[in-house]
């Protein structure tokens, strides 16, 4: 619209008004979802875990004691943590496949690591030990206590080094 040669633009406050009611909506919608996080973790029972779960914590953590096993239940997904009383963490899928295994300071027990992920890290580094482990369906992320991290893809070759 124009006048006298100038364009004169009109304020429309159904537009402002329904910018703020769709920023509202938005921000309820946020804040319902964040506090719905909060209640994905369910405690369970050492008994409660998936069988695989179970056996691979006797097999590997016979004798530390658990501070802590729960599910987490996601849009997308279940999966369950075990913390140890010494810090210790690792996580399972649904499945009770280990995907997570993090010893913190000390090194991982015999037999979680892949043998070839195992002879990678003798060969190249001697003094190293794995403190920590991490697996997908892609590829297996190691971490060991002198900070070195390295990444193998699912073939077992190492990819990356950080």
């Amino acid at each position: 619209m124009s006048y006298d040669g100038e364009e004169v633009f009109l304020y429309n406050p159904i537009t402002e008004t329904m910018m703020k009611k769709i920023f509202f909506a938005i921000a309820c919608v946020f804040a319902l979802t964040t506090s719905a996080c909060d209640d994905n973790y369910q405690p369970v029972y050492q008994d409660q875990l998936p069988e695989k779960a179970q056996v691979f914590l006797a097999t590997y953590f016979p004798e530390v004691k658990i501070s802590l096993a729960r599910k987490e239940i996601d849009v997308m997904e279940l999966t369950y943590d075990v913390i140890f009383t010494d810090g210790t963490k690792v996580e399972f899928d649904r499945k009770g496949n280990w995907t997570e295994v993090d010893c913190l300071t000390h090194p991982l027990p015999s037999g979680i690591v892949p043998e070839a992920i195992e002879k990678v890290i003798r060969t190249q580094y001697p003094e190293a030990q794995a403190t920590k482990i991490e697996r997908d369906h892609r590829e297996f992320d190691v971490k060991l206590d002198n900070r070195v991290e390295l990444t193998f893809n699912k073939n077992m070759q190492l990819v990356d080094i950080d």
